[in-house]
């Protein structure tokens, strides 16, 4: 493609973006949330960029609706995936079995939402603070205080929850120093 066709094709393209952009927007605001609607716009942009010789000129607007349409059908399918999976995720734990986990289950889910994420980042992951920080948007400073907060409340919660004297090994025995 030469030069003058580029130029062409993005005049073009600008023209039914001003044409169907509004419109179109509209019409998946009506059918989703805002951020969903300002993805799935943006999917209906590049398609109609890529396929743009076959936008009929006469009637754009029919044809981005349908676009519209196929775009936002995939997001929901795939928002529908995502949900599935992390529900399937938060039930399952690999290489763990349910059984095993129950005390420490529940002495978790005891603690606060903040001490149950810096623990599962650090133990299922095993992410160091530097790494927990990036992920919740914290310093490392702050994540090492949260996480050595969590393991001694997940420690009581545990010990208090037992009748008998051993909570299990948890990989708190040094305080988890050596992990950091």
């Amino acid at each position: 493609m030469d030069l003058a066709q580029d130029v062409e094709r993005r005049r073009r393209f600008e023209r039914l973006v001003t044409e169907v952009y509004a419109p179109v927007q509209r019409y998946l605001l009506r059918r989703t949330d805002p951020t969903a609607a300002d993805d799935v716009l943006g999917d209906v942009l590049l398609v109609l960029w890529r396929r743009l010789d076959d936008v009929p000129p006469e009637r754009p607007l029919p044809w981005a609706y349908a676009v519209a349409r196929g775009c936002l059908a995939n997001h929901l399918r795939g928002a529908a995936r995502q949900e599935r999976l992390v529900h399937r995720l938060a039930r399952e734990r690999p290489g763990q079995d349910a059984a095993d986990d129950g005390p420490l289950q529940r002495a978790l889910e005891a603690l606060p939402e903040a001490d149950q994420e810096v623990l599962r980042l650090w133990a299922w992951e095993q992410l160091p603070p530097r790494e927990i920080a990036l992920a919740m948007g914290l310093t490392a400073n702050a994540v090492s205080l949260r996480l050595h907060r969590a393991k001694r409340r997940l420690k009581k919660a545990l010990t208090s929850g037992k009748e008998t004297g051993s909570a299990g090994h948890i990989g708190m025995r040094d305080g988890g120093g050596a992990r950091r």
